[in-house]
């Protein structure tokens, strides 16, 4: 059995098809007429935004308006004036279109390969597929055409690209299994969409499975199992039947209030990483958005993004969601993520470096335009302002001191704003799950960051394979963690929210209602099956579990009971 990422759930049985999207070859040749290769490249261009608009049309008829919208990114991305114009310089400069566009679109793919963040990572991957696409209409090299496969295929790839994606025939795919990808690259977006099993992130599955071979994929758990038996295919496909009865059985939630068993009301939100995506928060059926990052706007830009596009940019999430609550995390980056324009110096440490809040308080006129964006758009919504990577409590004092400057500011410009706006803190450092009663004094929210708590609390790097092992929310010390935020945030009488994975793990669900979480911010995918585990739950059998889960003392037996209890 191979080991994976379970990015898409489902179950599927079938023969694989090896799909092979590599960089088309071109030869570098020096240019002289300058004008005539960048007509050529804006000719490709065209071609590039005709072909990815009626793909997107296309998605849009299947899948909706949301999963386009992927598609129709690739479109901004390449109509971006910095990339048009680096790309252009190079011509210019005497290099081939398909030389301009190779470099320009690797420096582009480092950058944003260098983040720690999936959702901009994911980014890296989007220019990837732009590259392959615009080189292969530069070179006249066709397409593979995915749409073509027979029924009871399951994909085997490198990574799926959007573009890949988008020609699936779902009724074709039973399945999809890539060496590449995580829980929020697109691909696993789409393949959600399209309601196809996917495993991701198998490590050298191409060099282990060839065409023709069946595989069963398990989307849920993330396995995959080449050449399975008669007995195991059977097993696959009665765990199939059961999926989709209890995918079905997911409807009746739509609409209704997140309660436990016990009548106990919490909130349910969802994560987005641009203002879009609010709306599959909306039709996913979530109550808000708990985590809006804003790395977005800054990644791939040439310089800072005004006031004014950002003040758009939280307007229009908090106008999708229609007065439903919209925290918003204030940019998060720093030494790991390698914007030139803001001239960060590289670090041996990064992620325990100059980032996050450290960098936004250093750089107090930059962090001021967002903020002061920020207060402009909640008077369109329900914003509140979330900061990232807190470690002491002067830190969410400094950030109040600023937002009641600017408020003076506006006041004196008469500009509205929500005087009561809440500033709250990302719980997601040893030091603030410590001192989580002091902070509590001053914030008016806590929402755990598990992600980051559990890499941080566990002293392991996530993206390294030879220490991920540790890498758990299981683990009693995340758990201790955990636990303590929660209680310090309760007793001050603020909301405690969690925005990491774990806000949507079954297993860990009944300790969350236990230690009194009191929303769950998760993907809006999930939205529906968050709320139907928190059904299945009373505050005294969520109790009961948690502490047993807290007796034990390895990641491992925690792990076991909840596997054993879950419900």
């Amino acid at each position: 059995m191979l080991k994976g990422i379970g990015g898409s759930a489902g179950y599927g049985v079938g023969r694989a098809v090896i799909i092979s999207e590599g960089k088309p070859e071109y030869v570098s040749v020096e240019i002289t007429d300058t004008e005539s290769e960048i007509k050529r490249f804006e000719d490709a261009v065209r071609v590039f935004v005709e072909k990815t608009q009626g793909m997107a049309d296309a998605m849009r008829e299947r899948v909706g308006e949301h999963n386009a919208e992927i598609l129709e990114g690739h479109i901004l991305m390449l109509s971006d004036p910095f990339m048009q114009d680096e790309i252009k310089g190079m011509i210019n400069s005497g290099n081939c279109a398909e030389a301009a566009v190779d470099s320009v679109c690797d420096m582009f793919i480092t950058m944003f390969s260098q983040v720690d963040d999936e959702l901009t990572k994911q980014r890296a991957t989007d220019i990837g597929d732009i590259r392959v696409r615009l080189l292969k209409i530069l070179t006249g090299t066709p397409d593979i055409n995915i749409s073509e496969v027979p029924a009871g295929t399951v994909l085997v790839a490198k990574d799926l690209t959007p573009s890949m994606t988008a020609g699936i025939v779902k009724e074709n795919v039973a399945g999809i299994v890539t060496e590449l990808g995580g829980k929020t690259s697109h691909s696993a977006i789409l393949a959600r969409a399209l309601e196809i099993p996917a495993v991701l992130s198998v490590d050298n599955v191409l060099s282990m499975v060839s065409d023709g071979m069946v595989l069963a994929v398990d989307g849920c758990e993330g396995n995959c199992i080449i050449e399975p038996s008669d007995e195991e295919i059977t097993e696959y496909q009665k765990k199939k039947e059961i999926y989709l009865e209890e995918k079905a059985g997911l409807k009746v939630f739509v609409g209704r209030e997140t309660v436990t068993a016990d009548g106990a009301k919490v909130h349910l939100y969802g994560n987005i990483g641009k203002p879009e995506d609010a709306e599959a928060v909306v039709s996913g059926d979530g109550e808000g958005v708990g985590l809006f990052r804003t790395e977005f706007l800054f990644m791939g830009a040439d310089s800072l993004p005004s006031e004014e596009q950002q003040f758009e940019a939280y307007k229009k999430a908090a106008e999708i969601m229609n007065g439903r609550e919209v925290i918003i995390r204030t940019l998060d980056v720093g030494g790991d993520k390698d914007i030139p324009y803001l001239g960060l110096e590289k670090e041996e440490n990064p992620f325990l470096g100059f980032r996050a809040v450290r960098y936004c308080l250093a750089n107090e006129e930059s962090y001021k335009v967002q903020l002061r964006a920020l207060l402009r758009a909640s008077a369109y919504g329900d914003i509140k302002i979330m900061v990232p990577l807190v470690t002491g409590v002067e830190e969410i004092r400094k950030v109040k001191q600023l937002v009641g400057e600017l408020k003076q500011e506006l006041d004196k410009a008469g500009i509205a704003y929500n005087k009561d706006i809440q500033v709250g803190v990302m719980m997601e450092t040893p030091a603030a799950s410590l001192i989580a009663d002091l902070l509590a004094g001053e914030a008016d929210f806590f929402s755990i960051g598990t992600n980051d708590l559990t890499q941080y609390t566990m002293a392991v790097d996530r993206g390294n394979a030879k220490v991920a092992y540790l890498y758990s929310a299981y683990h009693p010390a995340v758990l201790r963690s955990m636990k303590n935020i929660i209680e310090a945030g309760n007793k001050a009488g603020i909301m405690v929210g969690m925005c990491g994975e774990a806000a949507a793990d079954t297993l860990l669900i009944p300790l969350l209602i236990s230690f009194g979480l009191g929303e769950y911010s998760v993907s809006a995918s999930s939205v529906l099956s968050t709320r139907s585990t928190i059904s299945k739950w009373s505050k005294a059998e969520a109790d009961k579990l948690a502490e047993q889960a807290l007796a034990l003392s390895t990641e491992e037996e925690v792990a076991a009971l909840l596997k054993a209890n879950v419900k």
